[in-house]
């Protein structure tokens, strides 16, 4: 039954036979691309500047703001999504919110200007809560939960407007309090009414494109090695090895993360609420790496205001947080304990590396592989050959 092109917002069976992300969700993941890649850039141009506290800092907080849009439009679309007109209406103003956030990144994190970066922010929220009073009128079975979405994210987000007017110096201490709230905001929902259905395959599809998205701007920041190289042929030689480490690195941190299959890590609420939430410090660590390699080829022309353990830092701190946290959320349970030692120790070595900074990179890289290589030896459970297709019964 449809009024004016208009379906009921009911929700979708969480066991759909061959649910994929729809054409709507991949056009909506194409503006973040945008997002974490000036969120990237203007993480590796304060690092270079030798603000390694501020940036990782402001880049945590802009993060933040990407990765919660992203990953609360995923989980009602798993649940609710009509795919018609006014679902695709109200999905548009999102992204559109999307890309304001994104013109207020550099303001964010350089000047410490919240207002452009805030507005996006609450455009995007404000988008969905519109989509959770559909799902409620639609849905008398999950209309306590729609509405309590709806009620709960209206409220953060006037505080998020209201701390505009703070003073300046004390946005920053507000911010994380807000932060908190709005992770808050699904446990009291979900805790509290009938928890809303999810499809556990095509969550872990999406969370899969979402990794691939942030690891492609890694791709990108090999090839400006290869570019700058080129270009200052100087620095020929240590420039390719530097693109030659960088592919190496982000293809290893690929292999890793699909190595294993991740629905069944999305089972219960609590687990739902671990691997959704755990999934910040993937995708952030992801989206730093490239700003590791840019500031890598910076200082390779001594364009940066960083000692040489620093440089190295900002590549294997990202890349050993990746490991370690996908390591935890999906891939442990599926090694033996021996197994599990090796991964650990290897991952804990790619920080240790920057002790010797000339060679951490080539180290980090090859530190890497091995724990492809110790994957692959292992004996799994439920594992995919990676880049393989999600398989749904």
């Amino acid at each position: 039954m449809t009024t004016i092109g208009l379906r009921r917002m009911v929700p979708r069976d969480p066991a759909q036979r061959h649910r994929a992300a729809s054409p709507l969700e991949l056009l909506f993941d194409l503006v973040f691309v945008v997002a974490v890649g000036l969120a990237a850039t203007n993480l590796h141009e304060i690092e270079a500047e030798g603000e390694i506290t501020s940036a990782v800092l402001s880049y945590g907080l802009v993060f933040f703001s990407i990765w919660w849009a992203w990953m609360n439009f995923t989980w009602f679309a798993t649940s609710f999504d009509t795919d018609d007109w006014l679902y695709r209406v109200m999905t548009v103003v999102q992204m559109a919110g999307v890309l304001v956030l994104a013109a207020g990144v550099h303001a964010v994190m350089v000047d410490g200007d919240f207002t452009v970066g805030i507005t996006g922010y609450v455009i995007m929220r404000l988008a969905l809560v519109g989509q959770w009073i559909r799902a409620a009128v639609s849905s008398t079975r999950f209309r306590p939960s729609a509405v309590r979405y709806a009620v709960g994210i209206t409220a953060v987000q006037v505080l998020w407007v209201a701390s505009l007017a703070l003073p300046h110096d004390l946005r920053p201490v507000a911010a994380p309090l807000l932060i908190l709230a709005e992770v808050l905001v699904p446990v009291w929902v979900e805790s509290r009414s009938e928890t809303t259905p999810w499809h556990t395959h095509h969550l872990a599809e999406r969370y899969s494109l979402f990794t691939l998205i942030v690891l492609g701007e890694g791709l990108l920041a090999s090839s400006n090695a290869v570019i700058d190289a080129l270009e200052h042929t100087e620095h020929l030689a240590s420039l390719l090895t530097l693109a030659a480490c960088g592919l190496v690195i982000t293809v290893g941190m690929w292999w890793i993360y699909f190595s294993r299959e991740q629905h069944d890590h999305i089972r219960s609420l609590p687990t739902a609420l671990v691997f959704g939430y755990g999934h910040y410090v993937v995708f952030a660590a992801a989206g730093a790496l490239p700003a590791g390699l840019e500031v890598a080829i910076r200082a390779d022309g001594g364009r940066v205001e960083l000692s040489s353990s620093a440089v190295a830092a900002t590549v294997a701190v990202p890349v050993a947080l990746f490991v370690l946290s996908i390591w935890a959320l999906a891939i442990r349970p599926s090694l033996s304990r021996p197994a599990n030692t090796v991964v650990i120790a290897l991952t804990l070595a790619v920080p240790a590396s920057v002790a010797v900074p000339a060679l951490s990179l080539p180290v980090t890289a090859l530190l890497v592989a091995a724990v492809v290589v110790t994957l692959e030896v292992a004996s799994p459970r439920g594992m995919r050959a990676p880049g393989a297709p999600v398989t749904v019964p």
